[in-house]
């Protein structure tokens, strides 16, 4: 018989985050409850180290990933960023702080409420596929699903849904060896939405992948977000994949956040000059939108031009607004929010030539 016991979901309120973050800490070492609450937490990573011999991995994170967003959170080696993931899903467990999802600590929970969160809600995808290499790829999708205790061709029937979905299908019968890296990286993503998980957690999937398979496997993110419309929590060192993926990019220094915002606002307005280094090579063109490149309009516009939406990036709106007679009107739901002119999408363009 097909077992199917399922996890009673938390009533989530109308504007209640997928998951909130709150004053987050994880400290490595053995001193390290003589941190928290004490002059030493005020201290810098190195000197915390020094003093007390911890190492501060993750130092008072905050943020809330919205249901269906694509989270992404980047940093350099060394960042905090693998570790912050990691205590997301307990798997190191943090320090001090609070991990709700669906308003439910995930802090509080005791072994077998967390193993049920990990087998029916949440799923990671790693950099190491982790694949099962006497199984064939049904079996490698369909683990988590045996692991459940559901039946063998229920299971399979899910699976070779999910294999059609990452684009495997013929590949059923076939064992991980048989593949290239970026289909076994497919094998991964696949396991993973075999579960239908609420919250995806993925930590830098791809950078063992060569650069044209890396961008493949970042447009099958994107394409399987638009599909099945998963909350992804995302962790790469990447800033050309954070850019590309991103709803929104929360960027880590030393354990701590630096900026968290859209695509367009890091690269139009970093919080810092650490930031401005990181999209110092970004084109502007690819990342900002025409919000950031509008103006009010004035009496003397004439306002019989094309609109635009204005979350359309420069380098697609350009052929737009540069062969239009009058200004291109910026406009959301019916609201006329400003105009571009020729002017505007130059500023962009040039300065990156």
């Amino acid at each position: 018989m097909t077992s199917t016991t399922q996890v009673p979901a938390q009533r989530r309120a109308p504007d209640q985050p997928a998951l909130a973050v709150q004053g987050l800490w994880k400290i490595f070492g053995s001193k390290a409850d003589k941190v928290l609450g004490t002059p030493l937490e005020k201290l810098s990573r190195d000197e915390i180290r020094d003093q007390a011999g911890c190492l501060v991995a993750v130092r008072d994170v905050n943020f809330d990933v919205a249901p269906n967003e694509v989270f992404v959170v980047m940093g350099l080696s060394g960042s905090g960023k693998s570790t912050l993931v990691r205590c997301l899903t307990r798997l190191v467990e943090p320090t001090a702080g609070h991990v709700r999802y669906d308003g439910e600590d995930i802090r509080d929970a005791g072994e077998k409420r967390l193993r049920e969160l990990r087998r029916h809600r949440f799923a990671m995808v790693f950099q190491h596929f982790g694949l099962l290499p006497h199984r064939r790829v049904v079996d490698n999708v369909a683990y988590g699903l045996e692991i459940r205790g559901v039946g063998k061709a229920e299971r399979h029937r899910r699976a070779g849904e999910v294999l059609d979905l990452v684009g495997l299908s013929g590949y059923a019968d076939h064992y991980p060896d048989q593949l290239s890296g970026g289909m076994q990286q497919r094998v991964g993503l696949g396991r993973a939405l075999a579960v239908d998980p609420q919250i995806m957690f993925f930590d830098e999937p791809f950078s063992a992948l060569d650069p044209l398979i890396r961008r493949d496997m970042q447009n099958e993110v994107v394409r399987l977000h638009h599909e099945v419309g998963k909350t992804m929590v995302f962790i790469t060192h990447d800033l050309h994949e954070a850019l590309r993926i991103g709803d929104r990019i929360l960027i880590m220094r030393d354990g701590e956040v630096v900026q968290i915002g859209r695509p367009d606002e890091v690269v139009g307005a970093p919080a810092d000059d650490y930031v401005r280094d990181f999209v110092s090579d970004v084109p502007r063109s690819h990342v900002l939108t025409m919000r950031w490149v509008m103006r009010d309009a004035t009496p003397a516009d004439p306002l019989d031009g094309p609109e635009i939406g204005p979350d359309v990036v420069v380098r697609d709106a350009a052929r737009i607004v540069l062969g239009a007679s009058a200004p291109v009107r910026v406009v959301h739901n019916g609201q006329l929010l400003g105009v571009v002119d020729d002017d505007a999408i130059l500023r962009v363009i040039v300065v990156e030539a």
